[in-house]
């Protein structure tokens, strides 16, 4: 009984930073009137975390600052790494403009921007504090943007020990998914200590991303991330249901999802990243649901809203249930290495 109320609460994630944009946009010229602080010249920026999301991430860094300053990248893939190299190590009077980091610790001591993308908090920890790690080489020239969505704990305590070294530290997270990390048009939501290290991080995010907005301290960029990333996963298990529902009483998927998109159940699960196959040429779920945000992302990004609502003592009915369902999801074989929109194909498959 609970499996099947569990099949019926709602999800979503790549992303609703296309929403996001129209409304949020103006809050990103929030100032608190302080001097700009300014890094001594740039002379080579570092990446580190080259997946789905850092690759195309990395890339649009990359191009946006070729003609200012090197590159330095480091992944535990190699060949991620040999491919970026390749690709745009081409200029023939330096042939060191990108560099391949045998660690994290090289990217520090080399670097003296770096942005990480990592997939979760243990990772985080790992290149931050690990052996060979970020913390070793930072210093007061340093600025830090992490893009990775953890929990506000981890987020805050790297905050704190960067700024013990010296260094300018940002938690960065972003929406938008794969596609708006290869087109660029991402929305980062930014903790940092002033609004003057926000601004010092914002040339090199508007690289990446479209709307870059300026949340408070460092911590609340995560804060604003777990939620949107909640909503998004209620949101994708309702419209999943939903559709699931008209196609199996006879509906024509394509009318449904028409009619759903000019009335008030349009949601961006429904309009932008329909989970339902055929509805709409370019999504995850047209191509089988590969590519895009991983079942066990969505799971994770669930986990930690839930725990941060135990944490604070609030209630979050649907998004826990949401979270089980995605937990299920992700713990199944045929569906681990799914897009999180595949929830249709589970609610469809466990319907019969």
């Amino acid at each position: 009984m609970i499996a099947s109320f569990l099949a019926r609460s709602s999800q979503s994630k790549t992303r609703v930073a296309t929403k996001l944009a129209s409304p949020i946009t103006g809050l990103r010229f929030k100032s608190t009137g302080r001097t700009k602080k300014k890094l001594s010249k740039v002379k080579r920026i570092g990446f580190v975390g080259l997946g789905n999301m850092g690759l195309p991430m990395a890339t649009n860094l990359f191009n946006g600052f070729k003609d200012k300053a090197d590159f330095i990248i480091y992944d535990i893939n190699q060949k991620t790494t040999s491919n970026f190299l390749k690709d745009h190590n081409t200029d023939p009077n330096n042939k060191d403009k990108v560099k391949v980091a045998k660690s994290p610790l090289e990217v520090a001591q080399e670097a003296t921007v770096i942005v990480t993308m990592l997939p979760a908090s243990q990772h985080v920890e790992s290149v931050y504090f690990g052996k060979d790690g970020l913390f070793g080489a930072l210093g007061e020239n340093h600025l830090v943007m992490d893009a990775s969505t953890i929990d506000q704990s981890m987020a805050t305590r790297v905050a704190k020990a960067l700024h013990e070294k010296g260094a300018k530290a940002i938690d960065a997270p972003v929406s938008g998914g794969t596609g708006g990390a290869q087109t660029g048009t991402l929305t980062f939501m930014v903790g940092s200590n002033t609004n003057a290290d926000f601004e010092l991080a914002k040339p090199y995010l508007e690289k990446m991303g479209k709307n870059i907005v300026y949340c408070g301290t460092n911590g609340n960029g995560q804060v604003a991330k777990i939620c949107n990333n909640m909503l998004l996963g209620i949101s994708m298990i309702a419209t999943s249901e939903t559709m699931n529902l008209g196609v199996r009483m006879g509906m024509d998927p394509k009318l449904l999802a028409g009619i759903l998109n000019t009335s008030s159940g349009r949601c961006w699960s429904s309009e932008v990243y329909n989970p339902c196959p055929g509805v709409q040429e370019n999504s995850a779920a047209t191509r089988g649901y590969t590519g895009g945000f991983g079942m066990p992302l969505m799971a994770k990004d669930l986990r930690l809203a839930v725990n941060a609502a135990v944490d604070t003592k609030t209630t979050v009915m649907l998004g826990a249930l949401a979270q089980q369902l995605y937990n299920q999801m992700a713990a199944n074989k045929d569906y681990e290495n799914l897009d999180f929109s595949a929830a249709y194909k589970w609610l469809s498959e466990n319907s019969k």
